[in-house]
């Protein structure tokens, strides 16, 4: 393995230890010429199936691209590093269980999005408003309606932060949309 400062090819190992359910081993070195120690990582070598964009072109899968597009979604929220890579080894897993060469890109985003909504609310909106290119303000609505309408998780991380109780501060996620134009006929009740 080259050393990343000197770019001796030479090394020894100094330590091997089995990550990911043993799927990689991660190997820490150090260059014999100028003592540089870094870390590598190994796993087998398994062929994705090509992505099919919008426009039809074919590209190799990128799991970066993947990784990328997750850390967006998760930025400033609580959820680890290695949580994230968790999730993109979990659509990877999904796509070799396919067994296709070929899958859409539209398959890989539905699959994150829906791996990302069961862990991060906020995350899922924020990924879902890029992956989805909302038009207009009444498409985010409509996306965080959907999203509110759905039964409530019984594990993982909250999905809003609470606030404190008592300041007069919202506390549920459709307290912080803004309210609409009322239809003719509709009540303008508060519902509390």
């Amino acid at each position: 393995m080259r050393c990343p400062r000197c770019h001796n090819l030479e090394d020894r190992v100094l330590d091997s230890r089995m990550i990911k359910d043993g799927r990689v081993i991660r190997r820490r070195r150090e260059c014999l010429r100028c003592g540089h120690r870094f870390t590598t990582y190994e796993r087998a070598e398994e062929t994705m199936p090509l992505v099919i964009k919008k426009d039809g072109r074919r590209e190799p899968y990128s799991r970066e691209k993947v990784l990328v597009g997750i850390r967006k979604a998760f930025e400033k929220r609580p959820v680890s590093a290695q949580r994230q890579e968790e999730l993109v080894d979990e659509v990877e897993r999904h796509l070799l269980s396919l067994g296709e060469k070929e899958v859409t890109s539209r398959l890989i985003g539905e699959k994150v999005m829906a791996l990302i909504k069961e862990i991060d609310q906020v995350a899922y909106v924020r990924f879902a408003s890029v992956y989805r290119r909302f038009r207009d303000l009444s498409d985010f609505i409509e996306e965080l309606r959907t999203l509110m309408e759905a039964p409530p998780r019984e594990e993982g991380l909250p999905s809003t932060p609470s606030r404190p109780k008592g300041r007069g501060k919202p506390s549920r996620v459709k307290d912080f949309l803004p309210r609409l134009p009322l239809e003719e006929g509709e009540d303008t009740e508060s519902e509390d």
